[in-house]
């Protein structure tokens, strides 16, 4: 089992400094809106990811009027140790597992893997394609250690390709062997990751399936599906076929960076069809079904960072919630409320496993 036991909190958004030890399996956090809550899950997400889940703005996960921050957390995983410590100073980053800084921060993706369950996940099925992407790249690079490494290459490769292709609109030139190099890598790169989101999908869709079903309290069929350009053509014939296009959009057109992911509820979009209840049912049953899909693949369970479900769900909903993460098979789960009382009624059958923390 994953577990996180201890927390310290420096110049981290709301926080001064705090400092948090846990010591059971279920944690409930409470207290009012603008307390640190949610913050503090994000906390927990950093030390995993070495990211905020909220924020691409290293600013805003600094304390106001301060100019970094720092983020030492205690995890336990199968009986050992291991201090993680985030620091922000000067602009500059730095990510250290006890005591040994990472050369790239890409290394610590997958060793403390953890899901967040929010209130802002929504955009998944209501936004852009990148919301969609990023979510499942999210979960393939905790399963794939290399799946990360090609597409952090391929992003890189992708924004040198797409300055050159402005350069040469701004010159008129053509650059047709530079070009030929930068596809190569994209190929290189871009065809695991592409494989990789193919063979994943259609076992996953499976447990989705279950997990909505348990959730919405009946069975409606829900699907995923893979959209991209790769599916009717080879990757270096794609961008064969759009170098014309390219060259006069100044950027490229085609390819892994532009996939998306359709899902449905009934052969139905659910962005125009599901109503505001069952895309919810969907949404925990998608992050619900993306942690059993670690657990299965690590063989221990990953935090699980519940904020704000009690609000953002129905009492039936939150009740089927309730039951499937208070079983030992779930491991260490946070859980933010605004109402003390409520969350303890909530786990009052699992009140040996229990801790709650109360924000000032």
């Amino acid at each position: 089992m994953l577990s996180l036991r201890k927390i310290s909190l420096v110049q981290f958004k709301n926080y001064a400094g705090k400092s948090f030890s846990f010591d059971k399996r279920i944690i409930g956090i409470t207290g009012r809106n603008g307390s640190g809550k949610t913050n503090l899950l994000d906390a927990i997400y950093y030390i995993c990811f070495t990211k905020s889940y909220f924020t691409s703005s290293e600013a805003q996960n600094t304390q106001y009027q301060t100019s970094g921050f720092r983020l030492e957390g205690v995890m336990e995983r199968e009986g050992n140790e291991g201090k993680i410590v985030c620091t922000l100073k000067e602009g500059k980053k730095e990510i250290a597992l006890n005591e040994e800084y990472y050369e790239r921060f890409s290394q610590h993706i997958g060793k403390y893997p953890a899901v967040m369950i929010a209130p802002d996940d929504a955009e998944i099925i209501l936004g852009g394609s990148e919301e969609r992407r990023k979510w499942l790249d999210a979960l393939l690079c905790q399963l794939h250690p290399g799946y990360l490494e090609h597409l952090i290459t391929y992003q890189k490769i992708l924004a040198q390709k797409n300055s050159l292709l402005k350069s040469m609109n701004g010159q008129g030139g053509s650059q047709d062997a530079l070009l030929d190099i930068f596809d190569e890598q994209l190929v290189h790169h871009g065809t695991p990751v592409f494989e990789w989101r193919r063979a994943f999908l259609p076992g996953f869709i499976r447990q989705v399936q279950q997990l909505y079903d348990y959730l919405a309290g009946k069975h409606e069929t829900v699907n995923i599906q893979y959209l991209s350009g790769l599916h009717d053509q080879s990757f270096t014939a794609l961008l064969a076929a759009n170098r014309y296009k390219d060259m006069q959009l100044q950027r490229t057109s085609g390819g892994i960076h532009k996939d998306d992911l359709q899902f449905l509820l009934d052969d139905h979009p659910m962005k125009t069809s599901a109503s505001q209840g069952q895309r919810k049912s969907f949404l925990f049953a998608l992050k619900l079904a993306q942690f059993e899909v670690i657990k299965e693949h690590k063989k221990f369970a990953p935090i699980l960072l519940l904020d704000d479900v009690f609000e953002k769900l129905d009492q039936e909903r939150v009740t089927r919630l309730i039951n499937l993460v208070s079983s030992p098979v779930y491991g260490q789960v946070f859980i933010t409320d605004t109402h003390a009382a409520r969350i303890l009624t909530a786990f009052k059958e699992n009140a040996d496993n229990f801790q709650l923390v109360e924000m000032q």
